[in-house]
């Protein structure tokens, strides 16, 4: 072990509930499990939903979900901000868009500011933001961060549907979701998929739709390597978005309110990029832990 000592993600209060904003940029399907944890598990959850914020007033579920569960509403539209700007998209590629995004980030904290966060949850939010900077975010992510190549590089990052493709080429029969503490953004736009791992779920098998994976794979190998303009719409983009949505569903349900408890208890901590989890007294050095419906089994650091 480090002769540093390990440190939580953020100051825990002995007399309250840590207090979480939750992100939501479309269905919100993900915030409404963190929700049902909340509301269903009552004692024994940890945190409390203080916020819902959305970028996307009015184009997602986030003011219908905030009034369903009774939590404050807030909206910052990163579209009319970038307009308001002279800026015909939210694009990073620019220096006029990275100084956008941080003035549009400064002016979501100034709304927020106020509800003394604790810690943020990022269930289906869309821009890339830097309010990581003002206290620690949760992902959930559709691949297994804990795949490595040789040289130790994440191999399954990537937005949307990319890491199940990845996952899909790599050889893998199965998916898994992941939970990381959300890092800052660099100027290229990435850098947010490496974070601490905190959590994985099981094994999750692909749904080959009816057919085998050597049809799937014959697909795939006769699609054109170029991407068309507007992205994909084939029969393989089908198959790897009924893949997400079969992940999100069997994966990020299940281990996305779990860690989020653990989180929101104090039972992580770590000491730079090594992670620790709380036994009793003791703080353990692990590998990550694996979250399913009835049981979490860790993996100790060698």
């Amino acid at each position: 072990m480090s002769h540093r000592e390990p440190r939580n993600f953020f100051k825990l209060s002995p007399d309250r509930k840590a207090k979480a904003a939750i992100f939501v940029s479309g269905s919100g399907t993900n915030a409404e499990k963190v929700l049902d944890f909340w509301k269903e598990k009552s004692s024994d959850c940890f945190y409390e939903p203080v916020c819902i914020i959305t970028d996307r007033p009015g184009r997602c579920k986030a003011e219908e979900i905030a009034n369903a569960y009774g939590v404050p509403f807030i909206a910052e539209d990163i579209n009319e901000f970038y307009k308001s700007r002279g800026l015909d998209n939210t694009s990073l590629a620019t220096e006029a868009g990275r100084k956008t995004r941080e003035e549009w980030t400064q002016a979501l904290y100034k709304k927020i500011s106020g509800f003394e966060i604790d810690f943020g949850i990022f269930a289906g939010f869309i821009p890339l933001t830097n309010i990581t900077d003002h206290f620690p975010c949760l992902n959930v992510h559709p691949g297994d961060l804990t795949v490595c190549s040789e040289n130790g590089e994440r191999v399954l990052v990537g937005l949307h549907t990319i890491p199940i493709h990845k996952a899909f080429k790599e050889g893998f029969d199965t998916m898994r979701s992941s939970v990381i503490v959300a890092c800052a953004y660099e100027e290229s736009g990435s850098g947010m998929d490496e974070g601490i791992v905190v959590g994985i779920s099981e094994d999750v098998s692909f749904d080959y739709l009816g057919k085998d994976r050597n049809y799937w794979e014959g697909l795939f190998e006769k699609r054109p390597k170029q991407k068309p303009v507007g992205g994909w719409d084939d029969e393989c983009q089908k198959f790897l978005r009924h893949n997400q949505e079969h992940l999100k569903i069997n994966g990020d349900w299940v281990v996305f309110p779990q860690v989020i408890n653990d989180f929101a208890a104090g039972r992580f901590s770590h000491v730079a990029e090594k992670l620790f989890y709380k036994s009793g007294k003791s703080w353990l050095p692990v590998e990550v832990i694996e979250y399913s419906e009835k049981r979490k089994e860790i993996f100790f650091k060698a």
